[in-house]
């Protein structure tokens, strides 16, 4: 019986970023190509990659079958988070502060490996509302940056959550109700 391959995006944490672990797109394609996935697109030097697999594999499966290859193939160690395109829309359409009216260009997703530690989370401070708020749900935190994410305090202060849960948070186009982010790993 034929079997409609999944689609699926892979976010490597922490590559491309100053002069460590680089890795060309050209060889990410080809390496995942050669693990048997089809339909492989990068999304500019990030190590997004969406990609299309009519294996049955959990995701975590996936993410370490390609950490794996990467290490052997390219000589990085990275970490992989790897979603599948129904969970992405499903964690755009339940993201509580789009549901609120938040401004989308402020909105951002920090998607772990794992449900984080509470005790990582207990250094967050509480921020100020008409600043910065962050909601966790599940294996995702949700965040609202209303002055940028560059400058918000959360990020520093979630680190340490991902730091025992590894995490990447999206960048690029800002997620809309009914377009999944397009997402770059944070170093």
């Amino acid at each position: 019986m034929w079997k409609m391959a999944a689609v699926h995006v892979s976010m490597l944490r922490g590559i491309n970023v100053g002069r460590q672990k680089r890795v060309r797109m050209d060889d990410l394609r080809g390496l995942y190509e050669g693990l048997g996935f089809t339909r492989v697109t990068t999304y500019v030097q990030s190590g997004n990659v969406v990609f299309a697999s009519a294996a049955s594999e959990e995701e975590s499966a996936l993410g370490e079958r390609i950490e794996a290859a990467i290490a052997v193939t390219l000589g990085v160690s990275v970490r992989v988070i790897v979603r599948s395109s129904d969970e992405l829309q499903r964690i755009v359409d339940n993201n509580p502060f789009l549901k609120r009216g938040e401004d989308p260009a402020s909105l951002h997703v920090t998607f772990l490996a794992g449900a984080p530690e509470r005790a990582g989370l207990d250094e967050v401070p509480s921020p100020n509302a008409d600043e910065d708020e962050f909601a966790l749900a599940g294996r995702e935190a949700f965040i609202v940056c209303r002055h940028g994410y560059g400058r918000t305090k959360l990020n520093t202060a979630l680190r340490g959550a991902r730091r025992r849960s590894v995490g990447a948070t999206p960048g690029g186009n800002r997620h809309r109700p009914s377009t999944p982010p397009a997402v770059h790993a944070l170093p």
